[in-house]
């Protein structure tokens, strides 16, 4: 097995006795090339302590090292990079980013688009990634693909597309579950024939997983596969996975289904049946006005349901149908559990829901304030720096942080 003899506590400075502050970025970056794995290793700690973020293309070839302990700390170097916090434990980080238990790529992976800045990805790094993916080491295996799950945005190249779409039928099943995670999550057209085998893995996970790429996808040509799986599980997590498929389809065809789940004793399949019914109705045939219409009352209706989960997806759905879900939303922001479900309707829902959610940053509800500024980052523009300004005085430390991330973030994505 590779490995590297000897522990960081034996590095060297590459000019000593200079600190790192006060070495010579480029001369660091030289040493990324430097055949002696401490100075390759110095080089990989120096640049991600100082953030350089000049140095993400450098670093890439690294991900590929021979020694595995220089490809994880060129991994951890390049996730750091585009992390908005650092990801270590399970706690709450700036409201909505929540850090699991489990691998570091991970729990980032996990956290959700908004726990990384949005800043370009170079080619060379998604290259790198997607070659480490085969590396003999398992943990850099994961961390690789996950690093890409967590950092890259959609659509990747057709070349890289393919060769992410490869892992789907990888030796390893744990990189087969993250391949359907990740081709979901990255929108994977070419990832279709794959994850449609993948619905029938020998493992659970997997199948489960690659249920719920295929509605990421929206890949309506897999409606009948993903509606012949509810009806075989039937209920459970298998059942949530292909519903939540086709919930996010939302084909017209679906309707029926859906309207049959919203009863369901598992408030999992009564949030996807009633997500899934919102988009179909305002997307699709059904969706005409005497349609629309005549689902409201059921979807209303599920506004109060016992589970907080489920009457965030009717406050969606009613968003979708017209009703102006988004104070509901809003509102529903106070939790910080429901967080992470609510951001995801106001990606799906994008900026038209920005001027109606800008005057909860005046919430008398701490949690509330920092959650709008959070989603206010992710999909507003500069017009909503002005609104989020005062907030950078605010009472709670927490919400200070959500708001200059937020900002930050509103920059990074003009840039």
């Amino acid at each position: 097995m590779k490995t590297l003899l000897y522990g960081l506590a034996g590095l060297v400075l590459l000019t000593a006795p200079a600190t790192a502050q006060q070495a010579r970025f480029d001369d660091v970056v030289r040493n990324l090339r430097n055949p002696d794995p401490r100075a390759r290793m110095s080089s990989i700690e120096m640049l991600r302590e100082s953030k350089y973020l000049e140095a993400i293309e450098p670093i890439a070839p690294l991900v590929n090292d021979p020694v595995d302990e220089i490809q994880l700390a060129a991994l951890e170097a390049e996730l750091s990079f585009y992390l908005v916090e650092e990801v270590s434990a399970r706690r709450r980080v700036a409201f909505i980013i929540e850090v699991r238990k489990s691998g570091r790529a991970e729990a980032a992976f996990e956290s959700g688009p908004l726990a990384v800045w949005p800043r370009p990805v170079p080619e060379a790094l998604v290259s790198a990634l997607l070659q480490a993916i085969d590396d003999e080491n398992a943990k850099v295996r994961l961390e690789a693909i996950y690093t890409l799950g967590a950092i890259a945005r959609p659509p990747l190249s057709e070349t890289h597309a393919r060769r992410l779409a490869s892992a789907l039928d990888h030796y390893d099943p744990a990189i087969r579950l993250a391949a359907a995670r990740v081709t979901g999550r990255l929108q994977v057209e070419p990832a279709l024939p794959l994850l449609l085998k993948a619905v029938f893995d020998s493992q659970e996970a997997v199948r489960f997983a690659a249920m719920r790429a295929l509605g990421a996808i929206r890949a309506e040509n897999t409606v009948r596969t993903l509606t012949e799986q509810l009806e075989h599980y039937g209920k459970g997590e298998g059942a949530w996975s292909a519903l939540d498929g086709l919930a996010h389809i939302a084909h017209d065809s679906s309707v029926p289904v859906f309207k049959t789940r919203l009863a369901d004793r598992d408030p999992f399949i009564r949030r996807a049946a009633i997500e899934g019914l919102g988009r179909a109705l305002s997307a699709g045939a059904s969706a005409e006005a005497e349609g629309a219409a005549a689902e409201v009352p059921a979807i209303e209706a599920a506004a109060a349901d016992p589970s907080p989960v489920v009457r965030a997806a009717a406050a969606f759905a009613l968003e979708l149908l017209g009703q102006n879900g988004i104070d509901r939303l809003a509102t529903a922001l106070q939790s910080n559990d429901l967080a992470p479900q609510i951001a995801e309707y106001f990606l799906e829902l994008g900026p038209k829901g920005t001027a109606r959610l800008v005057p909860h940053v005046k919430s008398t509800d701490a949690s509330i304030r920092g959650n709008v500024a959070v989603i206010l980052g992710a999909i507003g523009s500069a017009a909503e720096i002005v609104a989020l300004e005062p907030l950078l005085q605010d009472a709670e430390t927490d919400v200070r942080r959500a708001a200059e991330r937020a900002i930050e973030r509103i920059k990074v994505r003009g840039a």
